[in-house]
Formats: C-alpha cells, structure tokens, sequence
C-alpha cells in the first residue's frame, strides 16, 4: 500500500509500498472525480506535475486536513494506484474495503455542495443528499468501511460525520442504520446489500460488481472487457460459496453454548443506561487512553463498592469500543442471572462474539470446534487455549496487529470463587498475544478473591482505579449532573413550575447520596413513579435523608425502605398489612435468590401464587425493579445492592422486609418439588417413538411442553435445597420425590438440552445427603449418579431412553433399575445381566 506522505513544507509525496503490518496511521480521501484530464494521476505525482490540474486541490485538502488530526500519511486512490499495473489494480481493489476500514480518518470532499447555499443548520441533509457522490458505485464502501466518515464542503467546512448524520444518510441511501454506524455487514441478507447499489453508477460497466467485494469480503481477479453481466454472474458464484462456507462455519459455532444476556447490548440490558455527557469525563478518558495506546499495560481493573457506578461506566466504554468496530467481547456478570450469574459459559459466549466481532477470528474458532466436539466441557483453562488464544496466535502469524477491547463487568456477581480466580488466570494470559493487543476492561468490587489474584499480574501489564480516588467534588458534580437530567425531564413532563426541584433540594439529594450514583438513580425512579405526587415523593426522600447516619449505605437502605413502605398502602388493616407484607418479603425474597429470572408469570406459578397477587406486590415497585410491560420477559433487580439490603439483618432493620434467606431457599425447594411432582410425566413431549431425537422437536414444542418455570424448577432445585440446609432423612419429600419421578426428571431434562446440569446436581445431592440421618437416600443419589453418566450419551440424544436402554443396561443390583423396573416395556421379554461396577 503506497502512501502520500506530508513533508515539513507542506508538500507531499509517495512513499514505498508498506506491508500491511507496517502501515502507519492514515487519513483517506473520498471524492468523485471530475473531468479524468484534471485529476491528478500516480504518474503526475511521481513526476512532480499536476499542480495546475483542478484535482490539485482536493490532494490540499486532504493534506491539510490530516494535519489538523495529527496524521503523517494519507492515501487518494487517484493518485496512489499505479493503474497502468493490471496487477497493482487488481490488488488495490481487492484490499480496498480493508484500507478504508483501517484508515484513522476519511474525508469526504463534496466538491459540488457549498455551504454558501445553505442557510440554517437544519439543511444539512438537504444540501448534501444533492452531491453526486450519493450516486457513485464505490461510495458504499467509502461510507461503511471506515470507523471515522467525515463530511467537507466544497470550502472546506465540516458538515457532520457519520454518527452525527446517521439517520440522515440513511434516508439518502437506504442503507440500514446497523451498517451506518458500524454493525457487521456479514448479519445483513445478500439481497439487501445488493439492493443498496441497485441505482448506483461506475464509469467502467464491471465496477458496478467490484464496487461490491468488500461489501460481501470477497476477493476475486478482475477481467475488465467482460461486461456488467458477467462480472455480477462471477460475483455471486463467490458470494454464494462464501455463503455455503460461513454456514458451515455458522454450523459449528452453534454447537457452543452461549449466556445470551451476557453482552452489554443484549435485549435484556438495553433499557440499561451509560454515562451522561460530561459525567464520568477524565476517568472514561483515562480508560480510552489506555485502550488505544500501544504497550504491555493489558488489563484495566476498575473497582469500587456497591452502587458507585461500575456497571454503567463498564456498558459506556464497552458501548464506544463497539461503535468503533473494536469491542472483541463483553460479558456482564449478574448473581442470580442464570447463565450470567457463573463461568459455565463464560469462554465459550466470549468465543462466539469474538467469532463474530473479528471475523479473521471465525475459521479458526469453528475448526477448534470441528476438531473437538466436546469442547463445551472441558475445562475453561483448555476452551480458553483452544477458543481464544490458539485462534489469536493464527492471527498474529499472519501480521493482524488491530487492539481489540474484551469487557468483564461485575466479575464479583460470578457465583463461585474458584471460577473467580480461574478467569482472572485466563485473562492474564492474554497478555502473551503482544502484536494483537487485546486489551482486558475489568471491574468489581475489592473482593479477596480478585484481589489477590489481580495483584499477581506484574504491575506493568496493569492498571488499578478505585472509585473512591475520585475527588467528591467531582462525583457530586456528576450526581449533580444525573439528578438535574432526570428530574428536569419530570418536571417538563409534569408540567411542574420553572426550576423545579430547585436548586437546595438538589443539593440536599447530592449529599444524602454521598457518591453512591444507585441512590440517585433510585430515588429519581422513585419520584418518577408517583406522577402526579411526584413532588410529595420528593419530600418524603428529603424528609428521610435528615437521619444523622452518615454511611452511604445507610442512606441507601433510606430510601429502599421508603420505596417499601410506600407499596403497602395506608388504608389496609393492621391484618392486611400483615398478609401484604408476608408476600411482599415471599415475593421480594425469591427474586433476590433465584439462580435465574423468570417473568411475573414464571414466578406467580413456582409460588404457586396468582398473576393478581403478584401484580399488586410489585406495581410500585418500579425503583428497585426492573417490571418489563410484556408478561413473558423477566423479572430483574435493578442493582444487587438491593439484594445485599433485603438479606443483611444489619442494614435491613424492619423485620417487616428483612428477608431470611436460608426460609426463602426452604420455600423455593418445595415450590420446585411440587411444580415438577405436578407437572412431569413419562413422554412429556408426546415424542411417542422411544428413538424420538431430541433434535426432531421443535423448540416452541419443548418450551410449551416445559414451560419456564419448570425448566427452572428442574435446573436448580437442588441448589436450593444446598443453600435452605435442610436436615435430609430417608423417605422425607426429597426421598419421595426422586422415587416417583427420577426418570421423569431426567427425561425432562435431556429435552431442555441440560443433561450435564442434572449431573451436576445429582453429585451435589449426593454430597450433601452424606450423613447418618439417610442412608437410603445417599445410596440412591450415588447409584443415580451412575445411572445416569453411565447412560448419558444415549438419553442425551433420545430423552425417553430413560426408560428403555438406561433402565435395561443397568447393572441388575441398581437401586434405580429395581425401583422403576415397571417402566421397562412389556416387548422386553428378557433383561441382560449388567455386572455390578
């Protein structure tokens, strides 16, 4: 790739060729050309000619404009292909999508816009939808390859960049907005790519086809002379082999298990908020800087306590890394968010975006997949070798050297200490991968366990920040900033009076926050609740923050029971009140304490209580909840802090919310046992056929069959009979449970596709039944555990194999096989004789 290189005169000139891992940072030129006598050519710049020429001075422009933002080099395809070289020609049009994308800055010259035409700021997309650049072949690729696209006058003036003008250069093209601000292309249907150069114009008839290679990331030689038609029928043959290629890809890739809400920009985080303008300014600098700057500094750890803003500073830096292509993977930890609340999943949902994200990365991954089909259950220091770092080295042997950024948010939420360290292990030793640069953005509380770890990275290749080494000066003024934003929006909905909290209320709700943004945002929910009674919601807040407490918690327990309180009304009789708050602490509690959310009408039929009930236990409860308006979507916590309240006897002093966990996880066990005795049954699904596979039935006829709520109680009954410490005793309901629906479990669970969970949770019953009181149900959690590992591939394929081939294989003494030898069918006349193992 030749260059123009800018000389300390001011003038300019070609450079050597550089290899692609030797390129400097650049600034590219897109412009339409004008008559081809007055452009200026390689050989004009070679032989120090072209001056006089009218396409002089864009080459100014440009050189100008790069010296503004600080770059060396730029790079004008009139001028930087030696088009004379068929060779040379065919190479820069393939690469071309590539230089644009790895450009630092593209200027777009509108030369047939001026601003002298236009009169308000609010023209701008009327201006320049006029330009004939909207009309070229090869500006798609000029618009949606680069990271930074900025728009220029025929003067010189700036008019805007492609984020400022997303929407209206997508009323101009058509082109989704997705594409526009930098989406991956390779999610958007053929059809639709093509359609975005359906009416779009090249001044050579086969351009109109390679216009679009790097639409599609096809590479293919270049026959001018073949006409439009053949080169768009050359195009597609490539494209569709490509297709059927990445599908395979896709095929493999889709054998990998994944935590679907763990990235920041999942459905069920995207009501979640960033970072206000001007909050939060130096340190997201300070991250930024850190994050483009070469060097050994890999890892960025960020911690603070509960509620001072982790999270949302995670989703702003993790939400700019995606917007400018960079974001390798994001995953956010949240306790009791199901596949997001541990690490079961954590390398292999980190492998899936970074197959998706940095699509070099694809082939690779997919062919670790390939070559081991069993990779979902190793250990993660092997997915993580095999996943990760093996496909990074295969980019490093092949010169990528682009800085990718990988974001670990609450990293305490994971559920066990051990993984804790594991991925603190895993992530240190992406520091090996140097060329590539991936960076690691951490944040947490302190917690030992990361601490200790943390603090064994040399202190070269790391960084620390502690929330609490911010000036209060400034944290108040990004509170100040948070309240003013969300409560001005309020009053202009209210229509309250001019200045509404006015500026001492303001103050006051600074201080009584003390540098926790969760208060703020809590008591902004709050308020916003109460409509109309807004401002006497607000008075309730500052009449509760005159207490003389002054840790920050204690304010924050302030207002959570506030909130509590006001969802119980006043009018009730002492033995409603009564009834309210029991279920209001059943409710409560189970939200805080499931392994995994359910929606309003998952939870209503584990707890066996009525969509009414629950309804009006939670409608003023918005602050602390997060209450999605379609019935089907989760139930959340807005922040775990209110999960730490609502356990802790020391911070939640009203017995009428204090929650006792260990009753709360007694509760669900039984919930679970009763919902599954209910519910399950032998051919759950109506498969029929013994060898009826799994992959046969539809998901939506699993999901009908097995609604969530039982999918839950199947998964994680046993943890929390773990946490409830129930004393276990032979022929207790745990006992009796497993005698009459042991195979109806199992059974359900192969069609949930989690046969390796119940093992899990068959060796965690076993342990935990370990002691003198049940004897009989030790041994029959052991012999379960045998059973079903021994038939595990069988029942995972065809899930009514329970009760045929596991049964009937079992060795002859098996305390599962004698109990439900019932259920082995009539058409076996004869059973093998299994030796005992």
């Amino acid at each position: 790739m030749r260059l123009l290189e800018l000389l300390p005169s001011g003038d300019f000139h070609l450079t050597e060729n550089f290899l692609d891992d030797r390129v400097p940072p650049y600034a590219t030129l897109s412009h339409t050309w004008g008559d081809e006598s007055q452009e200026v050519k390689f050989e004009d710049i070679v032989d120090g000619t072209g001056r006089d020429k009218d396409g002089y001075h864009k080459l100014e422009f440009c050189s100008e404009q790069a010296s503004r933002d600080d770059l060396k080099y730029f790079w004008v395809d009139s001028c930087c292909i030696k088009k004379s070289s068929d060779a040379e020609l065919s190479e820069a049009i393939n690469s071309m999508f590539r230089w644009y994308a790895c450009a630092a800055r593209c200027y777009v010259y509108l030369s047939d816009v001026s601003t002298k035409k236009r009169k308000r700021e609010d023209q701008v997309e009327l201006v320049i939808s006029e330009s004939r650049w909207f009309n070229r072949g090869w500006t798609l690729q000029e618009l949606l390859a680069p990271k930074s696209v900025e728009f220029f006058s025929r003067e010189g003036e700036r008019l805007g960049d492609k984020r400022s003008l997303a929407q209206q250069l997508h009323t101009i093209t058509g082109i989704t907005l997705s594409a526009i601000q930098g989406g991956p292309l390779c999610h958007l249907g053929i059809n639709e790519r093509f359609s975005w150069a359906q009416h779009r114009q090249t001044t050579r008839k086969e351009d109109w086809a390679y216009c679009l290679l790097g639409i599609f990331d096809i590479s293919m030689p270049l026959i001018y002379g073949e006409g439009r038609d053949k080169a768009i029928a050359r195009l597609e043959k490539e494209i569709n082999g490509a297709f059927e290629e990445d599908q395979k890809l896709e095929n493999m890739l889709e054998r990998l298990p994944v935590a679907k809400d763990a990235p920041f920009n999942s459905l069920a985080k995207q009501h979640e908020p960033c970072c206000l303008e001007t909050t939060r300014a130096d340190l997201l600098q300070n991250i930024y800087n850190w994050a483009d700057e070469q060097g050994e500094c890999h890892m960025f750890w960020l911690y603070g306590l509960a509620g001072t803003g982790k999270s949302t500073i995670a989703r702003t830096v993790a939400r700019k890394y995606f917007d400018k292509g960079r974001l390798a993977a994001s995953f956010f930890f949240t306790k009791g968010g199901g596949d997001t609340g541990n690490a079961n999943n954590f390398v292999t949902s980190i492998a899936i975006q970074l197959a998706s994200n940095v699509r070099a990365l694809r082939p690779y991954i997919s062919a670790a997949v390939l070559e081991s089909s069993e990779i979902a259950s190793l250990s993660f220091r092997d997915q993580w070798q095999k996943l990760v770092l093996d496909p990074l080295s295969k980019l490093e042997s092949n010169g990528h050297r682009a800085l990718y950024l990988l974001v670990v948010d609450a990293l305490d939420e994971c559920d066990d200490d051990r993984n804790i360290r594991m991925i603190l292990q895993l992530l240190a030793k992406a520091r090996s991968k140097t060329k590539i640069q991936l960076r690691i953005f951490l944040t947490s509380r302190p917690e030992t366990p990361i601490r200790s770890e943390i603090y064994l990275v040399p202190d070269i290749e790391r960084k620390d920040f502690a929330l609490h080494q911010i000036s209060q000066t400034t944290i108040d003024h990004d509170i100040s900033v948070f309240l003013k934003h969300h409560l001005n929006m309020l009053a202009q909905e209210r229509s309250l009076y001019a200045g509404w909290p006015g500026e001492d209320a303001i103050k006051f709700m600074i201080r009584i926050a003390n540098g926790l943004f969760i208060w703020a945002a809590t008591a902004c929910k709050f308020i916003q609740e109460g409509q109309r009674f807004a401002p006497m919601r607000l008075d309730r807040i500052l009449q509760g923050g005159k207490s003389s407490n002054t840790a920050p918690e204690k304010y924050l327990d302030e207002i959570y029971v506030t909130v509590l309180k006001h969802s119980v009304p006043l009018e009730y009789t002492n033995e409603e009140k009564e009834e309210a708050y029991r279920i209001l602490r059943q409710v409560l509690g189970s939200i805080a304490i499931l392994f995994s959310p359910l929606s309003v009408h998952a939870l209503g039929r584990l707890l066996s209580l009525t969509r009414e009930n629950i309804d009006q236990t939670i409608e003023d409860l918005h602050s602390i909840l997060d209450i999605p308006k379609d019935e089907m979507r989760s139930l959340r916590l807005h922040h775990p802090s209110f999960r730490d309240f609502l356990l802790n006897k020391d911070r939640c002093m009203d017995t009428r919310f204090l929650v006792n966990e260990k009753q709360a996880h007694y509760t669900l066990t039984f919930c679970c046992l009763q919902l599954m005795s209910s519910f399950l049954k032998q051919d759950i699904c109506d498969a029929r056929l013994p060898g009826g596979l799994v992959t046969s039935v539809e998901a939506s006829r699993i999901e009908q069959c097995l609604p969530s709520e039982v999918q839950y109680a199947c998964l994680y009954w046993v943890q929390h009979l773990q946490k409830s410490s129930i004393q276990l005793r032979d022929n207790d309901e745990i006992h009796q449970f497993l005698k009459a629906h042991l195979l109806h479990w199992i059974e359900a669970l192969a069609w949930m596709r989690k046969t390796s969970e119940g093992v899990r949770s068959i060796k965690l019953l076993e342990s935990i039944s370990y002691n003198r009181e049940c004897p009989r149900l030790h041994a029959l959690a052991n012999d379960m555990k045998r059973f079903v590992l021994q038939s595990l591939p069988a029942i995972g394929l065809a899930p009514l194999q329970s009760y045929i081939s596991a049964l009937v294989f079992a060795p002859k003494n098996s305390i599962v096989r004698a109990q439900f030898h019932g259920k082995i069918p009539n058409w076996i006349q004869e059973l093998p004789e299994v030796p005992h193992k």
